[in-house]
């Protein structure tokens, strides 16, 4: 069948409000050869899922789709007894308690299973992602920015894998935490984080598109991926190889529109590749929870007092462009053909680090700057 990229975030479907449209929501989302920008479409030629279910055989057909069934009742009802039985809901596109975030990606799921708190979903979130066999350090790392973050706010969003997801959830599980799931929502993988991903649904909650009971398979991933970072107002890449389920989550998180921004780690060490690699391309450079506040837009931080005691930095488009060329010529000033490090180049110009990283990534942008492995800095056309 053909499928036409439908996207509902302008106008979403009208949700539904009854047991049998729910059960016939299922039924059409769950049906062979259905995805998502086909779900869209055919209830937006149909009018209702009901509709779409009587044409879909005959659409089958006419694609070449010999014996086509669509997906039975009782597996849509099974599904929604397992759900029952489990606890988990389903929120539907359309609904007030879908994450409104979502309706901004190019796919948003049309239903996603829920267990634990609704609130948290209208909360602001950020995303830490990272290598599943992560170093001490990496772990470190991540514990304390989940930790600030949630002091400072935010919900941070996961995928519940071992390693840095892991780190992330068990920081930031009594103030608000999200796993996003690869399989169903009661399918706890691994199994060594099911005592954990019980633990968070008391202040978070754990969030699947995918049917109940399935158990995760690896092209699963990057469909879970694009829901972390469209859950998020930023994506953070704590730790992650140079070919990773973390940088497709970038990728995706660039994709939606969402800043990304990485942890630097030794240029020896594999598992930083890939955050070396983003900052490298652009990513802001991450050494705590303020780099991360600092680089959201004003109108997207968390709550207006937050519990860090962060220094709130002057948005960088209001400050006088006059004082915006200083510091460009301060920052040039001080590098030379010998490759400096970020962080004695922040010191040295005695700064506030959140005023200076953004412009540093300017001046990179811009070519002025040269960035080389280890995150050291000299002048663009200057060898050292």
């Amino acid at each position: 069948m053909t499928v036409v990229d439908t996207h509902p975030s302008t106008h979403p479907p009208l949700p539904p409000t009854t047991e049998d449209e729910r059960l016939s929501w299922l039924r059409l989302l769950r049906s062979r050869r259905v995805g998502i920008a086909t779900f869209y479409r055919l209830l937006s030629e149909h009018g209702t899922a009901d509709a779409a279910l009587d044409a879909l055989p005959d659409i089958a057909r006419q694609a070449g789709v010999k014996e086509y069934q669509v997906c039975p009742p009782e597996i849509a009802i099974a599904e929604l007894k397992a759900a029952r039985k489990t606890g988990a809901r389903l929120i539907c596109i359309g609904q007030p308690d879908y994450p409104a975030a979502l309706l901004d990606i190019p796919d948003p799921p049309p239903m996603l299973w829920m267990m634990g708190q609704l609130e948290v979903l209208h909360r602001p979130m950020i995303a830490l992602v990272g290598a599943r066999n992560a170093s001490s350090l990496g772990l470190r790392m991540a514990r304390n920015l989940a930790a600030e973050l949630s002091e400072a706010g935010f919900v941070t969003v996961s995928g519940l894998a071992r390693g840095i997801d892991a780190a992330v959830h068990r920081a930031s599980v009594h103030t608000g935490t999200i796993a996003v799931m690869a399989g169903g929502v009661d399918a706890l993988y691994p199994a060594e984080n099911a005592g954990l991903a019980d633990e968070l649904i008391v202040h978070g909650a754990r969030l699947s598109e995918m049917p109940m009971g399935l158990q995760p398979q690896a092209r699963h991933f990057p469909r879970r991926n694009r829901i972390i970072s469209g859950l998020a107002q930023a994506l953070v890449v704590v730790e992650a190889a140079a070919k990773s389920g973390s940088l497709i989550t970038a990728r995706a998180a660039l994709d939606q529109g969402r800043d990304v921004l990485a942890v630097p780690g030794h240029p020896f060490d594999a598992r930083a590749a890939g955050g070396n690699m983003l900052i490298r391309d652009g990513a802001v450079l991450v050494r705590d929870a303020a780099d991360v506040i600092d680089a959201l837009p004003a109108e997207l931080t968390a709550p207006a007092q937050p519990a860090l005691d962060l220094p709130p930095p002057a948005p960088t488009n209001q400050r006088p462009l006059r004082d915006i060329a200083a510091l460009h010529t301060e920052i040039l000033n001080r590098l030379s053909p010998a490759p400096l490090a970020e962080d004695q180049l922040i010191r040295d110009l005695r700064h506030d680090p959140g005023r200076v990283t953004p412009e540093i990534t300017r001046l990179e942008m811009l070519g002025r700057i040269r960035r080389s492995a280890g995150g050291l800095l000299s002048k663009a056309g200057e060898k050292g």
